[in-house]
């Protein structure tokens, strides 16, 4: 039996935004999904990708 994932809202959200992104670890990987819908689904990085994604959102103006 499988643990369902634990789906985490930025700490940067807060209470009543509208644009927030859920992240959780899912064997390995990251899932990232919109916390607004997340029965649409998710999309999935390696860990490598979204450190490199998570950068490059640092380093923008």
């Amino acid at each position: 039996m499988t643990t369902p994932p634990y789906w985490r809202k930025s700490t940067r959200s807060g209470a009543d935004e509208g644009d927030c992104v859920e992240v959780a670890g899912l064997d390995g990987l990251i899932g990232i999904r919109d916390s607004k819908n997340p029965a649409a689904g998710h999309v999935t990085l390696t860990r490598q990708t979204f450190a490199v994604l998570l950068t490059r959102f640092a380093a923008r103006p």
